[in-house]
């Protein structure tokens, strides 16, 4: 299976548990891996997948409705992408780098893959 990366694609949402970052919001990257059949004699966008759509889809997720967990959104971003007609299997990785964590750290980060099998 052929692969499509789309990473760092960043939004500002309101998703946590805290009622602060319900409130207040934050950034959110994601990291897309999107597998599927790649069609390399064709020059057509009609046999690949937009991947400026796919941003689209992904950013309008991350700022639409709050969710209390990124394994949530995580999910809702699969959910997406995997509606692509030629997609076959998503890695998804949220990054919420600004997660309210009395310690120092670089970043929390939740990881999924789903696929239509």
């Amino acid at each position: 299976m052929d692969q499509i990366a789309v990473t760092g694609l960043t939004a500002f949402g309101f998703h946590g548990v805290l009622p602060e970052e319900r409130k207040l919001g934050q950034r959110f990257v994601v990291d897309l891996f999107l597998e599927l059949p790649l069609e390399t004699r064709s020059d057509s966008l009609a046999d690949t997948v937009n991947y400026a759509e796919v941003a689209a889809a992904v950013r309008a997720e991350i700022e639409g409705e709050p969710c209390h967990l990124i394994e949530t959104l995580a999910g809702r971003i699969a959910d997406v992408v995997l509606a692509q007609p030629l997609v076959q299997r998503v890695r998804v990785t949220v990054h919420k780098p600004q997660a309210p964590v009395p310690h120092d750290f670089t970043d929390v980060s939740v990881t999924i893959t789903r696929s239509k099998q």
